[in-house]
């Protein structure tokens, strides 16, 4: 099967004004030959991730549920959600979802470049902390994260 690679980018340093004290962003890149909007890439990503990362998250709510970190999405008011994650704003050529939560607040950043049938994905998390429960959190998954979007990201193109 045909992989297509995704490459680690500079995160846009203006994304981190989405989160004005932010400490931490990062960002992943990949190529398509589709004509694709940045709700479609999103949805690619957020909603049918590889079962193992499924796993990772039933392991990661059990993990923090008595910490008291949200699970999940928790919003039955009609809000639009992708996958787990809220989405608070988007254009044709960016989506912005993400929640704040107690120990640290973080977007996932969806942006497409392009025309025709030739787009780049780019795919940024950027993260504020607010406590040492937040530090500690985002220091232990920042192994798997880079794992996690890179997984998530060649959904794109498949």
């Amino acid at each position: 099967m045909w992989m297509c690679k995704v490459h680690a980018v500079e995160p846009d340093a203006a994304l981190r004004k989405l989160l004005p004290g932010a400490e931490f962003s990062d960002a992943f890149s990949i190529s398509t030959d589709e004509p694709i909007d940045a709700r479609r890439a999103a949805e690619r990503m957020m909603t049918r991730a590889p079962g193992w990362v499924d796993v990772l998250l039933i392991l990661r709510n059990i993990i923090v549920a008595p910490f008291g970190l949200k699970g999940g999405p928790h919003r039955s008011d009609g809000a639009d959600i992708i996958g787990i994650f809220p989405v608070l704003s988007q254009t044709h050529e960016r989506l912005v979802a993400g929640f704040d939560d107690k120990h640290l607040d973080f977007r996932v950043i969806v942006d497409v470049f392009g025309d025709g049938n030739s787009r780049r994905v780019t795919a940024t998390t950027v993260v504020q902390t607010h406590n040492l429960l937040g530090r500690v959190y985002l220091a232990t998954i920042k192994p798997i994260h880079r794992i996690v979007v890179q997984s998530m990201l060649r959904q794109v193109s498949r």
